[in-house]
Parts: structure tokens; C-alpha cells; sequence
């Protein structure tokens, strides 16, 4: 990452699309649809973290996702908590990193005596976004090595857990893909105009300038 500001993306690039009108019809199968549908009825609090862990997790997804106020954002915290809760592991680990449970439990509780070490006792959810992004631009630079951290390398942490967790949280969530205009998995009915600039007719039609009206009439048909 070149630093912690993210765009923050709305559905104008593709007025109008909604992946879930695919939700029942033969754009996908029984088995997309039980997913999304898991997907999609996570709880909305924590389970695998305590309260105190899950208020510094709220306020890092925050700082790490900023997303719309037009639209309910996507629950963050609450899907990172899930693939703890559930063991959903990546497959790999650095030497330097404990497991993901132990190291994100490290991690937020670092965060939380770094922020009170450096402004007066107050919790990484407590001081401003400000500060909160300049213990963050600390952690992603490595310069965070309190004893909190146990050893655990504070740029790692941030690299391999935080940004890595959060966005692909972020992007397994049927908002992210309203607004990069992706259809959901392609079974059973897969892509057929593969040549540059064609798409199918169940993809997201994208609002080119003067055109924005055009894309809006055929996004309300894609199903």
C-alpha cells in the first residue's frame, strides 16, 4: 500500500447493478447460491474476539476500508472474526508470524498499549483518525516494536494480517462487487465474449462518459 487513504467507492461506475438480481435465476447454481447466502448471514458481532478486541477492530477496518455513508457498509469486523472463528486458514505463514488467531489477538492489543503509551491512556478506538492512521503508517513501516508485540514484527502484522484479511473480507461481499461491476462466480453458465472490450449480457454495463443513462437502462436488465 502507498499509505492508508482509500477511495471510497460507490455504484456510479455501474448505475444502477445489483449482482444479487442473479440471486435466482439461471445465472447460478445451487451451490453459488448457498455461498453467497452464508456469506450473507454472518453475524454482526464478535465470536471469536472479545468486546475490547473487536471495539480496536472496528475502528482499524474503519481506517484500513473507509466505505460509503450512502449505502450499509460491509460488515468487516464481523467477516475478518468469522475466518478466525471458523479456522479458515491461507494456506501458508511467515516463520516470523504466530498463527492468524494469535497474531491478530497481538496485534489489536498492540495497537491498543501503543495508542496509550502515546496519547495519554487512551485506546486505538478512542483517539482520533488522525492519530490512528499515524500508528498505522508506524506499524506498516515496522516502527512499532513495543513489548506488546512479543516479538511479532509490527510491519508484518500489518502487511500479512491486517490489509490482507480486511480487503479480502471487503471483496468477498456481493457490495464490493456491485461497485467493480463482477458478476459472482461463473457457474454454471460461464463466458462466452472473451475478445477485448465485449461483455456478456449478464455483465455490469460500465458508465462511460455521456453514456451514463444508457449503462443505468441496460445494468436494470442484467440478471
Amino acid at each position: 500500500m502507498g499509505g492508508l487513504e482509500v477511495e471510497q467507492m460507490s455504484n456510479e461506475r455501474y448505475p444502477g447493478y445489483d449482482v444479487l438480481s442473479k440471486r435466482h435465476t439461471p445465472s447460478w447454481n445451487e451451490q453459488t447460491r448457498r455461498a453467497i447466502n452464508r456469506r450473507l448471514a454472518v453475524p454482526d458481532g464478535p465470536r471469536f474476539f472479545t468486546a475490547a478486541e473487536w471495539q480496536t477492530l472496528e475502528a482499524l477496518c474503519g481506517r484500513i476500508m473507509p466505505q460509503p455513508r450512502d449505502r450499509p457498509p460491509v460488515p468487516l469486523p464481523a467477516y475478518v472474526d468469522e475466518k478466525l472463528r471458523i479456522g479458515r486458514e491461507d494456506g501458508y505463514r511467515l516463520a516470523s508470524m504466530p498463527r492468524q488467531g494469535e497474531a491478530w489477538k497481538r496485534g489489536l492489543a498492540a495497537l491498543d498499549e501503543e495508542a496509550k503509551a502515546a496519547h495519554g491512556g487512551r485506546r486505538f478506538h478512542q483517539i482520533s483518525p488522525a492519530e490512528q492512521d499515524a500508528l498505522l503508517h508506524l506499524a506498516q513501516r515496522g516502527e512499532l516494536s513495543g513489548p506488546a508485540w512479543r516479538g511479532m514484527p509490527s510491519k508484518s502484522f500489518f502487511q500479512n494480517r491486517v490489509v490482507h484479511d480486511i480487503l479480502n473480507a471487503y471483496y468477498a461481499h456481493p457490495t464490493a462487487w456491485n461497485e467493480i461491476g463482477w458478476g459472482g462466480p461463473a457457474s454454471p453458465r460461464g463466458y462466452v465474449r472473451m475478445g477485448f472490450d465485449r461483455r456478456d449480457p449478464w455483465e455490469a454495463a460500465e458508465a462511460r462518459p455521456g453514456q451514463e443513462a444508457k449503462a443505468l437502462r441496460e445494468n436494470k436488465r442484467v440478471g
